[in-house]
């Protein structure tokens, strides 16, 4: 049975550089990090995953609002497009 310990440091040896390791590092960070911060987006109160209801935006009555804070809630004329 051949020893492990060269195989391995020839493996290392000609797949990446040491010098490159730091770079490798960050990146992975990098990768993990955007991953992380999209699956906290997708998992907001304002992302539905169900499918029971297609059009959400069609059952939200004329005069609800659907904001946390607003601003101008009341205005002094009605738009008719």
């Amino acid at each position: 049975m051949p020893n492990p310990r060269p195989l391995r440091s020839n493996l290392m040896k000609h797949w990446f550089a040491i010098e490159a390791i730091p770079i490798y590092a960050i990146i992975g960070g990098i990768v993990a990090g955007a991953g992380w911060y999209t699956y906290r987006l997708a998992m907001g109160p304002n992302v539905v995953w169900t499918k029971s209801n297609p059009t959400p935006w069609n059952t939200i009555e004329p005069g609800q609002t659907t904001k946390m804070m607003t601003v101008n809630q009341k205005f002094d004329k009605r738009f008719v497009g």
